[in-house]
């Protein structure tokens, strides 16, 4: 005869085990959408936005713009790719002081025309990969349809096959991303916002206009357009205030060339979703991805897609929402 076990009714019964947790999709680490992601480092490209260098080639495909602003108050570019491949870039141009934290984080590959002996010293100190035309390196090259110095443009896909051992691997995420729109920190908690509007310095005075699909770029009261044709256009846009001092390299007639001070912190917003959201932004070394957070220290968050930095010099340099 079996004898039943006896059940103690005073004892619960053994918690039930815990649900796997779900297998998320991949996500492309520069813009945060799913996809597979491609074994190839990030590319930086140095690219001119003065009015002879519009419309720009290749700008509609980069995952994050970094904007700058030069000696003599011009604005220029720090494009860079991983998740797409432009069949052309340009017109690109030398390097200066501010490109190494930008790039250093990424550890991939950075192309550009040339540059002062010191500044080039400080972007091969970064730990990417320089791809030089000054130094002959493949994928560069001149074209004949614009006059020098503003018409140098490459092969980004020249550049890939360039990547040395040290510099094959994919980016890490630089800012985090939520998986969908309405996760988004600034959709999520932000204020409605239709305009924005940077005053970088007396040169340049980009703005961004909300369609209610994306942000739509201006050069001052001209639409910002690439050479194909396309908007320049951007899911996010960042805005960060650092200090902008001058450094000890001259250019032309010893114009003082500045940099940006993006070691340590400072105020931030971020535009997404017809919202902004006022941050902070916190970069530990020159090789540490710049962080967004919130008043609490919570992770801001971006929406899938790409994104456009902006650098507004503290003191000279605003934003104004609208």
């Amino acid at each position: 005869m079996t004898i039943a076990p006896t059940v103690d009714p005073t004892k619960a019964p053994p918690p039930a085990p815990a649900p796997p947790a779900p297998v998320l999709p991949p996500t492309w680490p520069l813009t945060g959408i799913e996809g597979d992601v491609a074994q190839r480092p990030a590319l930086a490209v140095k690219i001119e936005n003065t009015s002879q260098a519009r419309p720009q080639t290749g700008l509609e495909q980069a995952d994050v713009v970094w904007e700058t602003i030069v000696e003599f108050q011009v604005s220029r570019f720090v494009a860079i790719f991983h998740s797409q491949v432009p069949a052309e870039v340009g017109p690109i141009r030398s390097v200066r002081p501010m490109d190494p934290p930008i790039v250093a984080p990424l550890h991939g590959l950075i192309a550009y025309s040339g540059g002062q002996p010191g500044i080039l010293a400080l972007v091969q100190a970064s730990g990417a990969q320089s791809i030089s035309h000054d130094a002959g390196a493949p994928g560069l090259y001149r074209i004949k349809t614009r006059a020098a110095p503003h018409n140098v443009y490459g092969s980004p896909q020249t550049f890939w096959s360039q990547a040395d051992a040290d510099h094959q691997a994919s980016p890490g995420e630089q800012f985090a991303f939520a998986r969908t729109l309405e996760a988004a920190s600034a959709v999520a908690a932000g204020s409605p916002t239709t305009t924005l509007s940077l005053h970088l310095s007396t040169a340049s005075n980009p703005s961004w206009s909300w369609d209610g699909t994306s942000w739509l770029r201006s050069e001052g009261s001209a639409p910002a357009m690439a050479a194909s044709g396309a908007r320049l256009s951007a899911t996010n846009v960042v805005t960060i205030t650092a200090d902008h001092p001058n450094t000890g390299f001259g250019a032309q007639g010893g114009a003082p060339v500045p940099t940006y001070s993006l070691v340590g912190s400072g105020d931030a917003v971020v535009a997404t979703g017809g919202k902004t959201l006022a941050a902070r932004w916190q970069k530990d070394a020159q090789d540490a991805p710049m962080r967004l957070v919130a008043a609490d220290g919570s992770p801001v968050t971006l929406a899938p897609g790409n994104t456009w930095v902006e650098l507004v010099p503290n003191g000279s340099g605003s934003l104004t929402l609208g």
